[in-house]
């Protein structure tokens, strides 16, 4: 029977109980036991998929097609183990499908209540699907006395019940803060924060205080009494070079061993960390730097490209060389000449978005790297602003643009109408609802014998997640070919296209789909290993 850890958090937001679930995870997998990770969202949005990455951070998307927290993507990333659409539930799930229920006439005419009804559906959520793991790692989100929480915290505190005694624990994560004025870790917001959670019935059994510096051993004794936990399961969680060595560090103080002795577990084999530590040396001990520029519009908060920024992180590792990240607003290049931000460059990188904003600005990203022969990466919309930019300054097409923007004469990208998904033929239209009605998930992709796409992959066949409502248009295929913009990818029936690249350029590759969901440090994507490659070829040249 699986286990349970339950992780929430207290007294500020975003201190990283997404990393901490998933380093733990990872550890718990070293030391040979099956893990699986889930989310609970407390906020009221079905999914994050109609969430402006401002507000949220990149939407996450799983090889079944649910978008999903961002968080997710470290789970996949430490873990290895792919998520799925039971990985990740809202409040806006759950009471949309509690509402279907009641007016089906489900609930019998019973009053339809937080408790039973949504606590329930919450378990149902939890247990579902867990008979072959040893552990189950949920994460709650959000901050512990959060209105919209309530409901969560209250239906892990009946699961905990629920199950024979030993099954479920607690781990709750805290910011322990130094205040500069007095010297001094101040303890008290973490005793308010378990009150607070006390208070809803639920007693941490292991506490992660995440902290600047070291905490003194009388500072853990008086944790340890006020929080009525163990003093050994008073766990500091020091800042750390990079989001990589969290497993290490975590593993060091020993988190891992508290949990496994929360559970009665005195026999655990000791953790393989071998690839962590292989994945730790090569990110501090780099054999040279490469600059690579992120030409994007949702600049201003770096999680909207969490994925992506990791995977060039990747890439890094797989080339042993330092990728520094050079965040320009796209909206930039609209009025400004791009060669004084991009002239240092080794590589440039156009992620996907969504609207016209900024996107004449990804545009001359791209003319800036053709004619300079700079290594380009286009990602999905990235990909879509690289064809316009041929067809207008290469074919001859001046009016070429996209539907996305709206009407044109010229369509080099538009809106599907239809495309197969299995063996079902998926349709939408211009008046369909945004919220989960995109080319989501996993498919295939045939890649043409002898491109530099199908050395980089080492095959002819991948599959890949996407996640996008426009597409480049195949009837401009012949055109852009004739002027060095090769359709190297395609999908299996030739009707959609998945990747291009150019002929005459080093290293010039734009693909429809996200590989940064699926890279992972110790299994860089091939694509950005190469793209990291190229880089650190270009940086011998500048």
């Amino acid at each position: 029977m699986a286990r349970y850890v339950f992780i929430t958090g207290g007294v500020v937001s975003s201190l990283g109980k997404g990393l901490a679930s998933a380093a733990l995870g990872a550890v718990l997998q070293a030391r040979g036991y099956k893990v699986r990770l889930r989310k609970l969202d407390p906020y009221l949005n079905v999914d994050p998929g109609t969430m402006s990455p401002t507000q949220h951070g990149e939407v996450f998307v799983t090889d079944d097609g649910a978008e999903t927290d961002l968080d997710l993507g470290h789970y996949e990333r430490f873990t290895g183990r792919h998520a799925n659409k039971r990985d990740n539930i809202t409040t806006g799930r759950i009471y949309s499908d509690i509402i279907a229920k009641e007016r089906r006439g489900d609930y019998l005419g019973a009053t339809v209540q937080v408790i039973p009804h949504v606590t329930d559906a919450i378990k149902d959520f939890i247990r579902e699907g867990n008979e072959d793991f040893d552990f189950v790692l949920v994460e709650v989100g959000g901050t512990v006395g959060d209105i919209e929480g309530l409901p969560f915290f209250e239906a892990i505190r009946q699961f905990g019940n629920d199950l024979p005694r030993g099954h479920a624990i607690y781990v709750h994560l805290t910011l322990m803060p130094f205040i500069p004025s007095a010297g001094e870790l101040k303890t008290k917001p973490t005793q308010h924060s378990v009150a607070t959670l006390r208070s809803i019935g639920i007693a941490p059994d292991i506490l992660l205080i995440r902290c600047d510096r070291p905490i003194p051993q009388s500072e853990r004794k008086k944790l340890a009494l006020f929080c009525n936990v163990r003093e050994s399961a008073v766990i500091q969680g020091l800042d750390v070079a990079s989001i990589y060595d969290v497993p290490l560090a975590y593993h060091k103080e020993g988190l891992d061993r508290e949990v496994l002795a929360a559970f009665g577990i005195e026999d655990a084999p000791a953790p393989d960390l071998k690839a962590w530590e292989d994945v730790s040396s090569r990110l501090h001990n780099p054999e040279g730097e490469v600059n690579i520029a992120i030409v994007g519009k949702y600049t201003g908060l770096k999680d909207a490209y969490k994925s992506l920024s990791e995977a060039l992180v990747h890439g890094g590792i797989a080339n042993r060389v330092k990728v520094n990240l050079n965040w320009i607003d796209s909206e930039i290049f609209e009025h400004e000449d791009p060669a004084p931000y991009l002239e240092h460059i080794h590589g440039i990188l156009v992620p996907g978005g969504f609207g016209e904003r900024g996107s004449a600005g990804k545009i001359q990203a791209a003319r800036f790297a053709r004619l300079k022969d700079v290594p380009y990466f286009g990602i999905c919309f990235g990909m879509q602003m690289a064809c316009i930019e041929a067809a207008r300054n290469t074919a001859g097409i001046k009016n070429a643009n996209s539907t996305e923007f709206g009407p044109t004469k010229e369509p080099i990208v538009g809106i599907m109408t239809e495309w197969t998904k299995g063996n079902e033929q998926v349709t939408r239209s211009s008046e369909t609802d945004l919220g989960g009605t995109m080319r989501l998930g996993s498919y295939p992709a045939q890649l043409a014998k002898g491109s530099r796409v199908a050395d980089i992959y080492g095959s002819t066949r991948i599959t890949e997640r996407h996640r996008h409502r426009y597409e480049v248009n195949m009837n401009y295929r012949k055109v852009l070919e004739a002027n060095g913009l090769l359709f190297s990818g395609v999908s299996p029936d030739g009707k959609l296209l998945e990747i291009v690249e150019r002929t005459d350029h080093p290293w010039f590759i734009g693909v429809q789909f996200h590989p940064e969901l699926k890279s992972k440090p110790f299994e860089p994507h091939p694509l950005f290993a190469s793209f990291i490659e190229a880089a650190k070829e270009q940086s011998r040249l500048v």
